[in-house]
């Protein structure tokens, strides 16, 4: 694509930048195919294409409108159109530069800057959101539908574990997942015990700064990855020897942010490596946890130490569908690990038609696009519910709360799932619990009262752990060779695969019922 940026836009590293990523777009409109809003209104404005033209014609020069705001805001951010685009193009983050720009020049109605300023230091806040869900429920009857159904009647809370083990991991709290799905990490935290890993929070880290980033507020987001990255340092630097050798995210929407630390801060002289080593660092719960599958189905299988008892399998008959968020498939590129790893350990997991499109969450778009979001739940629900499944599981809580508002079949995130399994197995020993605050690493503390491994990289630390559990596993099916029979190993089903093949299922299904 042709450009013609203006010489003080052109000037700026903002201005290069989207310059670069105009010039890699050949405009052939291939990503308005897996577009949820140009699918949804049909106008070209309101596709990743339109958008760019939009963009393209503000750095060049033209005066935007209220309406160039509107298309640019009505985007998801899902990023379906990087995963589908042949030519790379980075449409993201020059939706980024393009808000940003329009912003300046367009502004915010009041009532706009009240809301979005509300979201951004109440979502961003913990404990301001914890006090404002409880004030919530006690006026949920006078707000609005679309936002008194994120209102949880009720939270759950479990045990956390209070064994200590040697090798560690770092989990984040983040800001409004603690107020409304505290659970996720609670079994997070007690299936990485059964692994012999410790589960920790570092006290000061808080929202990983996607909240303020989506709204545009850029000097916020930056604030929040610096904030979180003094957190962790003391626990991460080269030097330390805290044991901790990664941070395992549960959240998709804040591991595809924290992952970006690197790109956000590379020109900050003072957090530029600090930040590079944290994104190399950050992994998601999916990413980590298939290290150690071959322990896992050991566990399911019936094995305690070095003693082989019954092949029990796993307890867990129900049918389960896998709702992958956009935050993991398409921003963080992860395809296929949990829907693999959950059918090794034995659960009858699948996909809905479509499962590439975005189900109208997308962090506070449900709130600021509720029209919009509602009419993709819609879709996404109706989608869901034609696979027959008993539970639906996905990977980001915000997804989670959303279609939860519109389905009565329950939906959980995918570890509490394997946590579940876990727990219920006859053999399974059952971690010394607590319903106190989970244990937070102290960063006061001193290197020599912690532990005295060092902190290698996230690939290192994977090699390692794979050769220890492949080591493993060939010991204990010397041992046992007929233990692994009932694990049934199936091929990861992706993308278009995936939808054509659950569409034969629905398919299938109809004629029987006929």
């Amino acid at each position: 694509m042709q450009t013609q940026l203006l010489d003080t836009i052109k000037a700026t590293e903002q201005g290069q930048e989207a310059e670069a990523i105009l010039r890699t777009c050949v405009h052939c409109g291939m990503c308005n195919a897996t577009c949820p809003t140009y699918q949804l209104l049909g106008d070209e404005l309101d596709g990743p294409r339109g958008r760019i033209y939009l963009i393209k014609q503000v750095l060049e020069g033209k005066t935007p409108t209220i309406k160039t705001q509107t298309h640019l805001d009505r985007c998801l951010t899902c990023l379906s159109c990087e995963t589908t685009c042949p030519s790379g193009v980075q449409y993201g983050r020059l939706l980024e530069i393009g808000r940003e720009l329009v912003e300046q020049k367009v502004g915010r109605s009041w009532s706009q800057k009240i809301i979005r300023s509300s979201l951004k230091n109440g979502l961003s806040n913990p404990r301001l959101f914890q006090h404002a869900i409880k004030i919530g429920r006690a006026v949920s009857g006078l707000l609005p539908k679309h936002l008194s159904e994120k209102i949880p009647a009720t939270i759950q809370h479990s045990g956390w574990p209070q064994t200590a083990h040697t090798r560690k991991v770092l989990l984040l709290d983040g800001c409004v997942q603690p107020g409304l799905a505290p659970e996720i990490n609670a079994a997070t935290a007690r299936v990485l015990d059964r692994l012999n890993f410790q589960a920790m929070l570092a006290p000061q880290a808080g929202c990983c700064g996607a909240v303020r980033l989506h709204l545009n507020d850029q000097s916020g987001a930056i604030n929040a990855a610096k904030r979180n990255i003094d957190a962790w340092w003391p626990l991460l630097k080269p030097e330390s020897a805290s044991g901790v050798e990664a941070i395992v995210m549960t959240a998709s929407g804040c591991g595809v942010m924290v992952k970006d630390y690197g790109q956000l801060l590379k020109h900050d002289a003072e957090y530029a490596d600090k930040a590079h080593l944290i994104s190399k660092l950050t992994c998601d719960l999916s990413e980590f946890l298939p290290n150690f599958e071959n322990e896992l189905i050991a566990k399911i299988n019936g094995y305690v130490g070095d003693n082989v008892s019954a092949n029990v399998g796993t307890s867990i008959k129900q049918r389960v569908t896998w709702h992958p968020p956009c935050t993991l498939q398409h921003g963080q590129k992860i395809r296929g690990k949990v829907e693999e790893l959950l059918r090794h350990l034995g659960v009858d997991v699948q996909l809905c038609v479509d499962s590439h499109l975005c189900c109208g969450s997308a962090g506070t778009y449900s709130i600021l696009q509720s029209d919009l979001a509602q009419k993709l739940r819609q879709q996404k629900v109706a989608a869901l519910e034609a696979t027959e499944p008993e539970l639906i599981v996905s990977a980001n809580m915000a997804c989670q709360q959303h279609l939860q508002t519109a389905t009565t079949i329950p939906v959980k995130h995918w570890i509490e799932l394997v946590d579940q399994i876990l727990a219920e197995l006859p053999s399974a020993l059952p971690p010394t619990l607590t319903t106190d605050l989970p244990p937070r690493i102290k960063v006061s503390d001193s290197v020599d009262e912690l532990t005295s491994i060092e902190v290698e990289s996230l690939s290192q630390v994977d090699e390692g752990m794979s050769k220890a559990v492949q080591k493993k596993a060939a010991q204990k099916k010397n041992k046992s060779p007929s233990s692994h029979k009932n694990i049934r190993k199936s091929n990861v089903l992706d993308g278009a695969d995936a939808d054509l093949s659950a569409q034969k299922t629905v398919n299938k299904r109809s004629k029987k019922k006929t």
